[in-house]
């Protein structure tokens, strides 16, 4: 492995696009394949994702020399360079996972199909006593075994060969290994019977291969399923970035040009029409408008941008034409930052995604040395010790019995399940619940949890902007300037003109149409109303029509506000009201943060709002720390910060300025109605926009988790009591292939225990 040599200022790094990885194993084949390159630093192996970032010398080697590398190794590579659009590439990787997918359900189905009814049917002869049945059921299960090998075998055969390859062993070694001796064992007894080589019928075991591999297959969707949707969210995030933008090649609007974003330079100019997504981050020129940054800020309320201020690449302009100077390009940009921070945190590797192979690759060679061992023992024992007639063939026979004894009892099907069963399990009982469990390598981290961040809005809170308060100046009644200020919003389009209008009408208070109706960009909206001209909006509206003549009122209203002003004879404005506006708190928030405090954790509010509406809403549901106007880098640092102190840390959080914190986190909690960014980045997902599932959600990953240790004990505990048996010529074949299935058993039915779990102790 090349020692790291050189400082991050001589270093560079690459992300690679990978396929052909289905295993933990694969990971690490693909790690040192780069790691054996001469220049290469470090590289972190994402199978979720299908994505590895590596750090090398770019004096000593390049990203396609790693590629490369990679490739060799048999895994197909293509590095990505440094701002390139790879949402192409990123597409490809997404259906090459629902490919992979539907190929391991088409073999599960099939598996199974022939397993069952076959097998069944076999049970009924021996509770009937109906040995004839043999006649037709001995080819049947021929044949279905030998389907099974080809078709369905053909998947575990590729994994072997390239762990051969590798000079390794994994899962598919276990699968390949434990269904071929079972099926070359039947095959060798049925055609020797029927040949004439011995009087009796041995034992067959071509259900045991063939249910072997449907079942095992069925377990591979299930992570094929995983892959395919866990490194969605980096697409989705990809998605949010404009592929073309208005250049300005004069001063005159109407010559701009539609361009590739990719060819942008530091200090061109561009024009955001109202409706479109800033195409890239820059300054403001010129203009004035709302632009929604809820993807960066989480909240709902959109915010006002004119000359001199800054506006981000992906975020919505509303209402107004912007003319913007571009400041960042490429990997530089927010969005670009913020792929690349989910990028980071995906590709940091979880235990228990390996544990099922680690131990495949001692248990394997364990098993072989074991059988070489007893065959080599009873051959011994025949020679030396064996007296009396045909003690050749009894040697043997005994030889055969011993290793197909020991190999058989070996086979990995309750080793495979012991992952699946628990999670199929638990993955249903969440699910009534409405805990949706999306990624089971992050859940070990739920039982060593030590703090849980939340997110405010969406999470929290509503997440969406509600009349709190309408605050009177001077002789004049709430329900008189909810009436104006409605009638003067009737048109508008804008989130706050919606809430005071919808809050009025809750009300039941007539709505009478404006007499004229004017926007103005980033600042509100200028109407007619009872031949009143009305100001509905900022006070910077306000005050750019004339000198205000009242002040605020004596109490202080910690909200947004929308201020309501008429334009008097003189021309001055006189300040009528204030609307505050707000995000309303969910009614089970503080009883959900109470829930997660009776489990001794501590709590942690990472907000993008401001200091007063942070401080406001901890104070009211219960949580102590806070963080309060926190950019999308700034959320993922802070959990990256509690980490480095030791913490194992869960976030809860529904927004796409979320997604690089709830990645980062050991454990992403995501709200179901929040963004599909925030849901694809999240291991667990609350169908529920509430929080009451949050400790019955970490409940159910310990339960998870407790099933899978006590699977994987119970998987191992037959092999370790009936290995020795097998070896010493204590057990036939048969009786080690219903040890293997009573172990399958047993994992299953641990596994069904889980559905009892009660989630609320």
């Amino acid at each position: 492995m090349t020692t790291p040599t050189t400082s991050a200022s001589e270093s560079d790094h690459a992300t690679l696009m990978i396929s052909g990885m289905d295993c933990a194993s694969c990971v690490m084949h693909v790690e040192k394949a780069a790691q054996n390159l001469d220049g290469v630093n470090s590289c972190a192996v994402s199978l979720a994702s299908g994505r590895a970032t590596v750090v090398f010398d770019p004096a000593r080697t390049t990203a396609a020399a790693v590629a490369q590398a990679i490739t060799a190794a048999g895994y197909p590579a293509t590095a990505t360079q440094p701002g390139q659009d790879t949402r192409q590439l990123e597409q490809q990787r997404l259906d090459r996972a629902k490919h992979e997918a539907a190929a391991w359900l088409n073999r599960a189905i099939v598996g199974i199909l022939l397993w069952l009814p076959v097998e069944s049917a076999h049970w009924i002869a021996q509770l009937a006593n109906a040995h004839s049945w043999h006649a037709w059921l001995d080819p049947v299960s021929l044949a279905a075994a030998t389907l099974a090998i080809v078709y369905i075998g053909a998947g575990f055969y590729a994994g072997a060969w390239r762990g051969l390859r590798a000079k390794t062993t994994n899962m598919d070694t276990l699968i390949a290994l434990g269904s071929t001796v079972a099926y070359l064992y039947s095959l060798v007894a049925f055609v020797g019977y029927h040949a004439h080589w011995w009087q009796s019928l041995p034992e067959l075991y071509f259900m045991e291969a063939t249910g072997l591999l449907g079942l095992i297959s069925l377990g591979h969707w299930l992570e094929a399923r995983a892959r395919d949707k866990a490194g969605s969210a980096i697409f989705q995030l990809m998605q949010l970035a404009p592929t073309v933008a208005l250049k300005m090649i004069s001063d005159n609007v109407a010559d701009a040009e539609k361009v590739p974003v990719a060819s942008l330079q530091i200090n061109d100019r561009i024009l955001i029409r109202p409706g479109d997504r800033v195409a890239i981050d820059g300054v403001v020129l010129s203009g004035i408008s709302h632009v929604d940054e809820s993807m960066l800020s989480g909240e709902p309320l959109p915010v006002s941008r004119t000359i001199g201020q800054e506006v981000t690449g992906g975020t919505i302009n509303q209402d107004g034409y912007l003319q913007i100077r571009v400041t960042k390009v490429g990997s530089h940009t927010m969005l670009a930052q913020i792929v690349a921070l989910v990028e980071t945190a995906q590709t940091q590797k979880p235990p228990v995604q390996r544990l099922t192979d680690k131990i495949a690759s001692i248990f394997v060679p364990a098993v072989l040395g074991i059988a070489l061992m007893t065959g080599v023992g009873w051959f011994i024992h025949g020679t030396f010790f064996l007296k009396g007639e045909n003690t050749t063939a009894q040697m043997w026979a005994n030889i055969a019995n011993a290793v197909c004894s020991v190999l058989i009892i070996a086979c990995p099907c309750a080793l495979g399940l012991a992952v699946p069963a628990a999670v199929m399990v638990g993955v249903g009982r969440g699910a009534k619940r409405g805990i949706l469990i999306r990624n089971i390598d992050a859940l070990q981290h739920a039982e060593k949890l030590s703090i849980i961040v939340f997110d405010k809005t969406g999470t929290i809170t509503e997440g969406k902007p509600t009349v709190t308060r309408v605050v009177p100046i001077g002789k004049i009644t709430p329900d008189e300037i909810l009436r104006l200020a409605a009638s003067a919003e009737l048109y508008s389009s804008h989130p706050l003109a919606s809430a005071v209008v919808a809050f009025a009408k809750n009300r039941n208070i007539t709505i009478p149409e404006p007499q004229s109706f004017s926007n103005e960009p980033g600042l509100g909206v200028v109407a007619v109303v009872d031949n009143k001209t009305l100001l509905v909006g900022s006070e910077a509206l306000l005050r750019s029509y004339g000198q205000l003549t009242s002040g605020y009122p004596p109490q202080t209203v910690d909200s947004t506000l929308v201020h309501i002003g008429v334009v008097n004879a003189d021309g001055a404005v006189d300040r009528f009201g204030l609307i505050a506006i707000s995000d309303q708190i969910k009614p089970d928030s503080a009883d959900a943060i109470a829930a997660v405090h009776k489990m001794r954790l501590e709590t942690v509010l990472i907000t993008g709002d401001n200091r007063t509406a942070a401080t406001s809403v901890a104070k009211a549901v219960g949580i102590d720390q806070i963080h309060s106007e926190v950019r999308p880098d700034g959320k993922a640092a802070i959990i990256k910060e509690l980490q480095a102190a030791g913490n194992r840390v869960a976030m809860v959080g529904d927004g796409i300025n979320d997604a690089p914190a709830l990645a980062q986190a050991d454990l992403g909690i995501a709200m179901g109605a929040g963004s599909d960014i925030a849901k694809e980045t999240g291991q667990i997902v609350l169908a529920q926009p509430s929080l009451k599932n949050v400790a019955a959600a970490l409940r159910l990953s310990k339960a998870t988790m407790s099933k899978i240790r006590q699977n994987l004990f119970l998987a191992f505990i037959y092999n370790v009591i009936a290995i020795p048996l097998a070896a010493f010529g204590m057990l036939n074949p048969l009786i080690a292939a219903a040890a293997m299935a009573l172990s399958d058993v047993s994992v299953i039915g641990n596994s069904l225990l889980l559905a009892r779990k009660d989630l609320d102790k």
